[in-house]
């Protein structure tokens, strides 16, 4: 990680620890929660956290943020953002959020402590980089998620079959 990047982690990192932050984050944890709890086949739920919830501190590239519940002992399967950086904190429970790099997925295990360092409660993905959650089976695994492009312009693009040129794209405020 550059110290340019670590910095930017550092950054959010102060800002998600402010307590007026964490009380308008929690509704939106528990919404996405209930919506888990609500349709058993979803591996997770996610919605959008407004921006003007950060205050004017929130680096200027950052255009969204995210809640994502994740079903415990899930494997999301692969996928990436071809117009976004992400940068992702472990908000609660514990997972690997695997990155592919020259087809081989590394394991990047993160957990929740407040007292863990940076390295195992971030990740930053720039734009492109293959990455999957793998949740482990005792419990669900929340995250906060940093994007560099307005929510309703968010990508996903998952691998798909040849006659869909290589991957299935959508947005998520689509689906």
């Amino acid at each position: 990680m550059t110290s340019q990047e670590r910095s930017r982690l550092e950054e959010l990192n102060r800002i998600l620890q402010l307590d007026g932050v964490r009380e308008q984050i929690a509704p939106v944890i528990v919404r996405a929660g209930a919506g888990l709890k609500q349709k058993q086949a979803a591996l997770m739920t996610w919605e959008p956290i407004p921006l003007d919830v950060f205050g004017r501190g929130m680096p200027q590239e950052i255009r969204s943020a995210w809640v994502f519940v994740l079903r415990a002992g899930a494997d999301t399967g692969a996928e990436r953002h071809p117009n976004s950086h992400q940068r992702m904190m472990s908000m609660l429970g514990r997972g690997d959020m695997q990155t592919e790099e020259d087809g081989t997925w590394r394991s990047n295990v993160l957990v929740s402590e407040p007292n863990a360092s940076l390295e195992q409660r971030w990740i930053s993905i720039p734009p492109n980089v293959w990455h999957r959650p793998i949740i482990g089976k005792n419990s669900d695994w929340v995250v906060v998620s940093f994007h560099t492009v307005p929510a309703e312009e968010l990508i996903e693009e998952r691998p798909g079959s040849r006659a869909e040129g290589g991957t299935k794209r959508m947005t998520y405020l689509d689906r």
